[in-house]
């Protein structure tokens, strides 16, 4: 037990910056939407509005969730639960990950292996982290919804689905540590089952029966193969359920304890999904720098195209759903209308550019992870072997940064190219495809602000790269899609480049802003590169 303690202590050491600032930050977040909800929400009459206008349109149900009523409690949780769900298991995802396969790559768990300890405890200590910090994300969570100004009982049920859908990302983060034969592997795998569950959620919702007086909403059955779906059902300050949450507790711990089981039967390095060989010899694209960062970054960025075309067919499937049920009602499309005064916009394209919107987020993230090799290259000893010979630091961040951007533009183009093929398909209109490619890359610009960002903080804060890197991103994405709900002055939600992004086809292309997005990621990243000479290789 001695043994125990003083690994889950070394663990948790290694996280003090890196837990508080997940926990702190989802914590925050909860406590912004239920006092916006509070405050901006308060007559009944406007929550009855917002909730008509989700119930009848799968757009919204697909984007937030499912609708359960009218008190500032639903509609809270309606507004913020998805979201920080997602947040909650990507913290979980990344922590085991990180303390389990990643500390195999660089060499910590064989000198842990080194002494007389049981084989899996490592791996216990961290499913025993991952817990605890969902129960302190529990803690805090209710306490700030209850801050918020929502009802004690139904915060204590919302903050518990919240933390049963993070233990459940434990277990399956942990199976994806034994399983995966790298760190980034599995952690690229893990956040793939994160973003699934949302998509899967979403679909599940989008296919829901409204109530007749469009107040609920009945999931479709698919909602119910999510973890996160299983949250929602908890349904916290309408009709409280502990059992759905019992049953996403239950599936987190087997697949906690499978993880245990694989663990003691794997050889330290070894994995249930072998990497493959080399070629005995380099071809042309690997024998320069540019084309080592690209073999590098090659696997991660099929998964986020895969990721995108998912989301793309998603889109261009449920557009013209969306504009057949905002048509057989005149009163929604009215309320509709009012979300984007000024414009004459179609349904289906505003339902078209919210995703595309989220596919430019996911796009910057898949840049993000891309820079973030560089500082994985540097702790693991990589970067001083390549840095030894004739190549310069310059080359070196220039051509992982020309990938991490390359990255930026080919998810975001595919994103827009599997939209538009969905969309031709319905419609039968060519050129659907090539207007969704031009409305999705027209979010590229705000995500390479973020690829700029991530590698000034590696060249200035090395150890902070990626915790700052990710963080930064969640805070742009939550800018961009919770600040008008949270009333942020609009100068606060300016911060993010994502605000200046332009929603087309709702609205025109903004060249000015574009350019000006361009010439910052452009500054930034040159002022890296500058930073970097400077400084010292780190571990």
């Amino acid at each position: 037990m001695r043994a125990f303690l003083t690994l889950l202590g070394s663990q948790l050491r290694r996280d003090r910056w890196v837990l508080p600032f997940w926990i702190g930050g989802i914590s925050a977040l909860g406590i912004a939407v239920a006092s916006a909800i509070t405050t901006q929400f308060a007559d009944e009459g406007e929550r009855a509005s917002i909730i008509a206008i989700a119930a009848a349109n799968p757009a919204f149900l697909f984007l937030r969730g499912l609708p359960d009523g009218l008190s500032v409690g639903a509609v809270a949780f309606f507004q913020g639960f998805a979201f920080t769900a997602v947040l909650a298991g990507l913290m979980s995802t990344f922590l085991v990950v990180r303390h389990s396969r990643a500390d195999e790559e660089v060499g910590r768990a064989e000198l842990l292996g080194a002494t007389p300890i049981a084989r899996s405890m490592p791996l216990a200590a961290t499913v025993v982290l991952g817990m605890l910090a969902n129960a302190v994300l529990v803690v805090l969570l209710a306490l700030a919804y209850v801050v918020g100004g929502l009802p004690v009982e139904g915060s204590v049920v919302a903050a518990l689905a919240v933390g049963s859908v993070g233990v459940v990302f434990v277990g399956i983060a942990a199976v994806l540590a034994q399983l995966m034969p790298s760190g980034r592997s599995a952690n690229g795998a893990a956040s793939a089952f994160v973003i699934g569950a949302y998509l899967v959620r979403g679909i599940g919702d989008a296919l829901g029966t409204p109530s007749d007086d469009l107040l609920r909403v009945t999931p479709n059955p698919i909602s119910w193969l999510s973890p996160i779906g299983w949250g929602q059902a908890a349904r916290p300050y309408s009709e409280p359920m502990l059992l759905p949450l019992l049953l996403v507790l239950g599936v987190g711990v087997a697949l906690a304890g499978l993880a245990l089981a694989l663990r003691s039967r794997r050889d330290l390095g070894a994995s249930l999904v072998p990497e493959r060989s080399g070629r005995p010899a380099a071809r042309l694209g690997g024998r320069s720098v540019l084309g080592l960062a690209w073999r590098l970054q090659r696997a991660t960025l099929l998964g986020w195209v895969a990721g995108v075309v998912v989301l793309g067919a998603i889109a261009g499937g449920l557009a013209p759903v969306v504009a057949q049920a905002v048509a057989e009602n005149d009163t929604l499309a009215r309320l509709i209308g009012s979300l984007v005064p000024g414009t004459e916009a179609e349904t289906a394209d505003v339902f078209l550019a919210a995703l595309l919107g989220l596919g430019g987020v996911l796009a910057g993230a898949a840049g993000v992870q891309a820079v973030l090799r560089l500082r994985a290259e540097e702790v693991e000893g990589r970067a001083e072997l390549l840095l030894a010979t004739p190549l310069s630091r310059t080359r070196w961040v220039a051509a992982t940064a020309f990938v991490a951007a390359a990255s930026v533009l080919i998810v975001t183009l595919a994103l827009g190219l599997a939209t538009g093929a969905v969309l031709a398909r319905s419609s039968g209109e060519s050129p659907d495809v090539l207007r969704s490619a031009g409305a999705a890359v027209a979010h590229a610009p705000a995500a390479l602000v973020f690829v700029g960002v991530t590698t000034l903080l590696f060249a200035v804060v090395p150890r902070l790269t990626i915790a700052l890197g990710w963080g930064l991103l969640v805070i742009g994405l939550v800018l961009g899609q919770f600040g008008e709900l949270l009333g942020l002055p609009e100068w606060v939600q300016a911060i993010s480049p994502f605000f200046h992004s332009s929603a087309v086809p709702v609205v025109e292309l903004d060249v000015a802003a574009t350019g000006i997005l361009l010439a910052v990621a452009a500054a930034v990243l040159a002022a890296a590169i500058v930073a970097l000479r400077r400084r010292d290789l780190t571990a």
